[in-house]
């Protein structure tokens, strides 16, 4: 039974393959990244729970390395403990990452949200603060991509039933967005 995880995430992932735009979207989304790097800006990424880890991950990858020696890229996931319990005592859970986008935020810089069912009010306030900003917003949803399905520049929706298939296309997606900003600007 457990082989059928296995043959679930591949059918998710050749179904995201299917779509084309999928993989075309790719180069768009890295380009515009890497400008925004190249230009002095910073990339902020926000997430709940299992994509919260994700969010950092990707930074991580930016700030530290992927496959290559590079200088380090300006990158920053929303996920220190003292700010999201302060914010969330403080004016609820909702204003979490909004709060974090607004103060850290400038026009020229960039906004990766991960929501696996796009409603996530927090991340929705987020993407709302991020364009107030002038930033730019890349989001990685799933199921249908909810409330945010049409609020960002970017977007890809992953097929699948379940956050876990979800989250597995977006950190491949997030991966592949690392390669491409490293060809750019890492060399």
């Amino acid at each position: 039974m457990l082989a059928q995880s296995i043959t679930e995430a591949h059918e998710a992932l050749a179904d995201f393959i299917a779509d084309r735009s999928n993989l075309e979207r790719l180069e768009t989304v890295a380009h515009a990244l890497a400008g925004v790097i190249s230009s002095g800006g910073k990339i902020l990424a926000v997430g709940n729970g299992g994509s919260c880890c994700d969010a950092m991950h990707f930074c991580e990858e930016l700030t530290g390395r992927f496959r290559d020696d590079r200088a380090p890229m300006p990158a920053i996931a929303c996920s220190d403990p003292g700010h999201i319990t302060c914010v969330a005592n403080d004016y609820g859970y909702d204003e979490v990452f909004a709060r974090w986008v607004t103060g850290l935020g400038n026009q020229g810089d960039a906004l990766i949200a991960l929501s696996t069912s796009g409603n996530s009010v927090n991340i929705v306030k987020a993407v709302e603060a991020a364009k107030t900003k002038g930033m730019t917003t890349v989001l990685l949803l799933g199921k249908d991509g909810g409330k945010l399905r049409d609020k960002g520049d970017h977007r890809w929706i992953a097929p699948g039933k379940t956050a876990d298939r979800i989250q597995e296309i977006h950190m491949l997606v997030l991966h592949t967005l690392i390669e491409g900003i490293e060809r750019e600007v890492g060399k």
